[in-house]
């Protein structure tokens, strides 16, 4: 598994791969025959990856899956011979496993060999396994369970009863005692609602709560049983049962699906979901639909029974006293033309709490040949409090006939029961009003489905209708990567594996928070912010000072150095004095022996704030002219004042564009450990960061000590995307103060919500347009206004506007242009660089202009783009001139490989067949300019130190964050000095190696490292010619054991600076990219009108990347570039406290963890994910004719955005609806239902209704 997933480059950063691993080994050693490529990715639906796009992790994962039953179930009609080897992908004999060959010239070995056979079942005896496989311990399954009372910190006390009497004598003793299983939900209150809970009772172990009984009239469930067990006991009874039985057990089975991951299924019971009583469980509303009946037993072994819709009272409030617990649960067999069905709607499809999710049933008696609805039960989840029973709608249907007249009295009737106020927490209220029509819709079909063909029906579902009923199957993941290998010396242009992969996939790769604690060590946490706009009236401390561990608490007046930071301007504050601006904003720093005791002491520091007027949107600042100093720019070309007030011009649009946030999500968080040296007199640290440089600089500064002896290191980060550019650095200096003013180690590691609620996000824009063109969709003017939410201080804001009006063009040639810009300053974390630096929402505005001129014209947007494209010698907005343009051939090419015209009327035929579900198709270029904008920084250094061995040590000052800069700046050294790869090694970024290095960010990190290092390479080189020349060595070793007798200098220092750039902001002319690089994307969607969910079906992607230095790594900058576009375009929504969400608490980050904001997974990577190099393209602008790769597909993913845009447009046109309408992204489940217009939204909106959006 390891070697598989190394060798498929299914590891980037590195952090999550033990998590993939560890997933697909439960797997394989729980399964009795080999898993199907399904249930292989089924297996990892718990997991998340931010780095590869998921693809090759499943292709790695691949090999483990059976293909072809019959292979496994009659292995002797293969006639194998002696020792003939089963391929595990195909199940045939084959050769991969026998010797291992190895390829001339390279240092690979082949994928399989006999160490990777299959894993088979896990036998406790472990027979079955090959060669030092581990087993479950038997003496761990021999051993009999003894009672368990265990007592902990504050209290605490823990038992473990083994009968249902001593839980019920603990719960005579403690009422208030909480039951647990899995600790799924008990485990999450207490560690992250801060719940103080002083007695927990596991049950997990108790017999009498584990039952398991199919009796005649249903089936008892324990209310300890797993979640896993359920599933695979509906599995297994549905195939014993007659089907008309088990209807309710089949829901059960489609709900649980999608019901978290297959490893909390694996310890959460059934019990702990009912009695959590969440007003979004999945399973409750099935409970209250299929009749279930609740057993309940108090502490006199009295035992009562109530039904499921009874048993539910309010919010988390269940029907049980406190001396009482849930037995089991009943589920009572269905009756003949008894019909129960499941429904749910959340955010993302795997792994996610429910928006709104239901449970019906009706059950259907003959009556003078027509069908009567005997019973009904409707039931709801994220409509209310607690699950509720739609009380009105069950009486209106019963008794009435099956027909369209019941479904449309049920609907008025709906909209009456089930009522949402304005303001009702979780927001989307009109979104989940239509749910509950829609689910009711869809219900009415299904049934109207399965009765069809029996006596008495009259009417038929009609076949348009049918797509509202059919389920969504996901297909095994099918992916292709085409590219070139141009080959250059020994190494370069080779899809070679990540240097650090074989480390990562078995979890011996260290990140910055694995650094060992020395001993004194101490552990940090943050004072912070809970009002967005305050004065700070006092600070009481006493409270921490009192709590456990503490070691000391620091604010501003303590800060040795200077209290102002900044990474262009100073205008933060380290630790807020007098006025905080955000909530977030960080007022002090506390340290404590233990992480969790240093937490526990900052949350016990009270300030008292006087609360002053915040602003809370671009919307708002703009009203209050509230920018940032020195932050509004102007770009013009041509005049488009004239242009709009000539006849050329024959129509004008105007319009607005709001482009949503995006939080980075890097699976590792922000950490750095900071010690001092020499009675601290020197300052060391090891930081998960982009920029070593920025936190040397921010601690020397901090600390008031010279930038020469504050040394930062960094050996790989768990992801960074921007996110670890500049606001790691004020983490850093914060943990400073107590080291250096303590003389003692300090670690500081951010907790997830911690770290998204202080560190900023990609910003959010405002876009105002005013486009002029010709009848025939000729751009010929172009006039916009364009805001970004800065935050509370600048950082790198003013970049991030800039590059974004630069991109404002995207591909197309305007002959007219004027942007105005400017950085709005909001009461909101400081927002900072992600992948894109601005670019992606420039575009994405240019995109929306460009869609509406389609529909103003009744075109085709493809037709727009391609009569606008720019080309060869075009000279852009900013007055640089295009060069080696090669956007017409990848678009071509593009077009070609996904047939475009022939998909596009297989669509159109679709959605004239289909009423409820609709696709769309999209193909979207891109062109990214290459360079820091910032001239200075295109500079890099390299160090590079050759060994007597032959060996080479390569140290630049760029920072391993997996995008795999460490391996190509290693294969450009190994092919310079004509040795394998494996004579080069990269350890780790040093500022006391390589100073002054800029962040490794703008996608220019592997043109200018691998250019230091190639030109510190040519200098030993030079050196070594004489040498060289006079002899004929044998070895690279032996050459340099010559040139190390004859004293010659075998290190030096690289050093390269990018030429011909430059920009003068006062003519608004210059060149500020060293080139661009060129994509263009199709992508094929289809969408669910009646709920929003949406599946990418197909992805095509061409990318010019020069000659790739390496194919492999670049082709996952691609893939996990465009996954991670996706969820800007379609998925993560920030929400926070503002005028648009009432119902969070001003200046709060509602979605700030895993539970609230949706990253793709692995089910969100497009069915058909096919991913090209443009070949024969070489780029003479940087190394070895290479091109940068980091930024420039994330863009690509717009492609799916402006899909489904074209979907929603043949939803709308069903109902007259054929105009232009806005769509925000993230292009959420709410955002494309509220945007099909039908009869289920035309109650709660109007046509012209536009969600909210945090921007």
């Amino acid at each position: 598994m390891h070697e598989s997933l190394a060798r498929s480059h299914g590891s980037q950063c590195g952090f999550c791969t033990p998590g993939f691993i560890m997933s697909l080994y439960a797997l394989l050693r729980s399964s009795e025959t080999p898993p199907t490529e399904e249930q292989i990715e089924e297996s990892l639906a718990g997991n998340l990856c931010r780095c590869t796009g998921y693809r090759p992790i499943v292709d790695a994962f691949r090999v483990f899956s059976k293909t072809n039953n019959a292979l496994y179930t009659d292995i002797s009609s293969l006639s194998l011979q002696e020792g003939e080897f089963i391929c595990p992908s195909t199940g045939k004999p084959c050769s991969c496993g026998s010797k291992a060959v190895h390829d001339i010239g390279t240092n690979e070995q082949p994928i399989c060999s006999t160490r990777y056979k299959p894993i088979s079942y896990s036998e406790v005896d472990g027979s079955a396994y090959t060669d030092k496989e581990f087993i479950f311990p038997p003496e761990l399954l021999r051993r009999r369970l003894t009672p368990l009372n265990l007592s902990g910190l504050g209290g605490l006390k823990w038992y473990r009863p083994l009968t249902v009497n001593d839980v019920l004598e603990l719960k005579e003793k403690y009422p208030n005692a909480k039951l647990l299983v899995g600790n799924t939900e008990v485990g999450i209150e207490m560690r992250l609602k801060r719940m103080p809970y002083q007695v927990l009772i596991s049950v997990a172990h108790v017999p009498e709560l584990n039952i398991i009984n199919v009796k005649d009239d249903g089936i008892e469930i324990g209310s300890a049983v797993r979640l896993t067990e359920l599933l695979n006991l509906f599995r297994e009874v549905i195939t014993q049962r007659p089907a008309n039985e088990t209807s309710a057990c089949k829901v059960f089975i489609e709900q649980l699906k999608w019901f978290a991951g297959t490893q909390i299924r694996n310890v959460a019971s059934v019990g702990g979901n009912v009695c959590t009583a969440s007003p979004i469980s999945d399973l409750n509303p099935l409970w209250i639909a299929a009749r279930a009946k609740f057993r309940i037993i108090d502490c006199n072994g009295n035992i009562r029974t109530t039904l499921a819709e009874n048993f539910f009272l309010g919010y988390r409030k269940v029907d049980l006293t406190s001396n009482e617990i849930l037995l089991s649960i009943f589920l009572p067999w269905t009756r003949p033309f008894e019909y129960v069905k499941e429904f749910k709607q959340a955010h993302r499809r795997d792994d996610d709490i429910a928006i709104v999710n239901a449970g019906m049933r009706v059950c259907l008696q003959e009556k003078s040949e027509e069908w009567v609805i005997s019973d009904a039960s409707v039931a709801y989840g994220g409509v209310a409090p607690l699950s509720l029973c739609a009380i009105k709608t069950k009486e209106f249907l019963i008794g009435k006939k099956w027909n369209q007249d019941v479904l449309q009295g049920a609907l008025n009737v709906l909209r009456t029961d089930i009522v949402l106020k304005e303001d009702a927490p979780g927001g989307m209220v009109e979104f989940r009003k239509s749910l509950t029509l829609s689910f009711f819709f869809k219900f009415f079909l299904w049934v109207s489905h399965q009765i069809e063909g029996k006596k008495s029906i009259k009417e038929s579902v009609s076949l348009s209708d049918l797509s509202a009923i059919k389920s969504f199957h996901r297909l095994p993941l099918v992916a292709s990567q085409d590219y070139e290998i141009r080959k250059h010396g020994t190494s370069v242009g080779s899809p070679e594996v990540h240097l650090s992969s074989r480390l990562q996939v078995t979890g011996q790769a260290e990140y910055a928070d694995d650094s060992p604690m020395p001993p004194n060590g101490l552990h940090a946490a943050l004072v912070l912010s809970k009002k967005p706009h305050a004065r700070i009236l006092s600070i009481d401390d006493s409270g921490a000072k009192a709590s456990p561990g503490f070691a000391g608490i620091f604010f501003a007046k303590d800060v040795p150095g200077s209290n102002k930071i900044g990474p262009v301007v100073l205008d933060e504050e380290l630790f807020a004095s007098e006025f905080v601006t955000c909530v977030g904003q960080v007022i002090g720093i506390v340290v404590a022996e233990t992480h969790e005791n240093a937490k526990l002491a900052a949350r016990k520091v009270h300030v008292e704030y006087e609360e002053l007027p915040a602003i809370l949107s671009i919307e708002d600042a703009v009203r209050a002219e509230s920018f940032h100093p020195n932050s509004q720019k102007c770009l013009k070309k041509g005049d488009v004042d004239l242009c709009f007030q000539s006849d050329q011009c024959e129509m004008i649009i105007e319009g607005k564009v709001q482009v949503g946030g995006q939080e980075h999500f890097y699976l590792e968080p922000h950490s750095s450990l900071i010690w001092t040296l020499d009675s601290g007199n020197e300052v060391h640290m090891i930081s998960s960061t982009q920029a070593p440089q920025k936190h040397q600089k921010y601690v020397s500064h901090v600390l008031g000590l010279p930038m020469s002896k504050v040394v930062c290191k960094t050996k790989r980060i768990g992801g960074g995307f921007g996110g670890k550019e500049t606001r790691s650095a004020f983490l850093a200096a914060a943990a400073a103060v107590p080291s250096y003013l303590m003389n003692r180690p300090v670690k500081l590691t951010l907790d997830r919500d911690i770290d998204m609620i202080t560190t900023g996000q990609r910003h959010s824009f405002l876009g105002k347009y005013k486009v002029g063109f010709t009848n025939k969709g000729k751009v010929l003017a172009l006039d916009l206004e364009i805001y970004n939410n800065a935050g509370n201080s600048l950082d790198l804001s003013l970049a991030v506007l800039e590059r974004a009006m630069f991109h404002s063009d995207n591909v197309y040639e305007i002959p007219n242009v004027r942007i105005f810009g400017s950085v709005c300053f909001t009461n909101f974390p400081s927002n900072t660089a992600f992948r894109g630096f601005g670019g992606p929402q420039g575009m994405l505005i240019a995109e929306n202009w460009i869609q509406r001129i389609a529909l103003e014209l009744k075109k085709s947007p493809e037709e727009i783009r391609e009569i606008n494209f720019q080309g060869e010698g075009s000279i852009l907005h900013y007055g640089q001139q295009l060069e080696h343009c090669t956007l017409a051939p990848i678009w071509n090419e593009l077009k070609v490989s996904c047939d475009f015209l022939k998909v596009r009327e297989e669509v159109d035929g679709f959605n004239l067949h289909n009423r409820w579900k609709k696709r769309g198709i999209a193909m979207i270029p891109t062109k990214f300019g290459i360079s820091f904008t910032t001239k200075f920084m295109n500079q890099a250094g390299a160090l590079v130190n050759v060994y007597t061995d032959g060996t080479v040590l390569v140290t630049h000052g760029g920072v391993e964050m997996g995008q795999g800069l460490h391996t190509k700046v290693a294969q450009v050294a190994a092919s310079a000095f004509n040795i394998p790869l494996s004579s080069v090694f990269i350890s780790e970024t040093s500022t006391d190696k390589v100073p002054n290095a800029s962040p490794t960010a703008a996608s220019a990190s592997s043109d200018m490292y691998a250019a230091a290092a190639l030109d510190a390479c040519e200098q030993i080189k030079a050196r070594m010619e004489p040498i060289a020349s006079q002899h004929n060595f044998g070895s690279f070793a032996e050459l340099v054991t010559a040139c190390y007798l004859e004293r010659i200098d075998l290190s030096a220092h690289g050093f390269y600076i990018t030429p011909n750039i430059g920009f003068d902001w006062s003519t608004g002319k210059g060149k500020p990219f060293s080139y661009f690089t060129y994509g263009a994307a199709f992508a094929e969607v289809e969408i669910d009108t009646l709920t929003g969910d949406f599946h990418t079906r197909t992805a095509n992607i061409f990318m010019d990347l020069g000659y790739s230095l390496n194919p492999a790594i670049d082709v996952g900058q691609v893939e996990g570039a465009f996954i991670q576009g996706l969820g800007w375009v379609a998925l993560e929504e920030l929400k926070w406290g503002d005028a648009a969400h009432k119902w969070i608490p001003p200046g709060c980050l509602y979605t700030c963890g895993p539970g609230s904001y949706k990253i793709p997974s692995l089910n969100d990577v497009p069915f058909k994910f096919n991913v090209s190099l443009l070949k024969g393209n070489p780029n003479v602008k940087a190394i070895h004719s290479s091109k940068a790769v980091g930024e420039p597909p994330f863009f690509m993913a717009s492609s799916v955005f402006f899909a489904i845009k074209d979907a929603i447009l043949a939803a709308r046109a069903e109902t007259g609806h054929t105009g232009w309408f806005p769509l925000d992204n993230p292009a959420t489940p709410e955002r494309i239902r509220m945007a099909c217009l039908d009869e289920f939204t035309a109650p709660f909106v109007s046509s012209d209704f536009h969600p909210k959006l945090s921007v």
